[in-house]
């Protein structure tokens, strides 16, 4: 006897509603960061890590590369922080599948996002962690 482990739930009302707050909370998240400038508004707060160390840890200058961002300055925006494309990329994969989910209840696949492409991610981020606080050119272009 077999069973089908992905056979399709229909959407409850319920899913379809989480869903739609999960996007435009993603939505408000990004006019937050669209409206106020993080290098002259002082709402934002510092980097935890940063603050506590003194090394930049792989999320910093996130808030103003996606400031930029949305702005149209993708060389600033990447000038902040190098792995932003590959953040946008993930947040607006999931900002779609949730607005997916909540326009017909069912969101997009999220195979791509094997444990192979997450393992190589995660260790692009922590080289790229290690080499942006090194204190020599051309690592030191990558501090934020």
């Amino acid at each position: 006897m077999t069973t089908d482990v992905y056979k399709i739930i229909p959407p409850s009302n319920a899913s379809r509603a989480f869903a739609l707050a999960g996007a435009l909370g993603m939505a408000g998240v990004c006019g937050v960061a669209w409206y106020f400038d993080p290098t002259t508004d002082g709402i934002f707060p510092p980097c935890p890590f940063y603050t506590l160390t003194g090394y930049a840890c792989p999320g910093c200058g996130m808030t103003r590369g996606l400031h930029a961002l949305l702005h149209g300055h993708v060389l600033t925006a990447l000038d902040y922080n190098l792995i932003l494309p590959g953040i946008v990329f993930f947040f607006g994969y999931l900002f779609v599948s949730l607005v997916l989910v909540a326009a017909r209840g069912r969101g997009l696949d999220f195979k791509i996002f094997t444990p192979r492409v997450l393992t190589v991610f995660f260790v692009a981020a922590f080289v790229f962690t290690i080499l942006r606080n090194l204190p020599y050119y051309p690592f030191n272009i990558l501090f934020p």
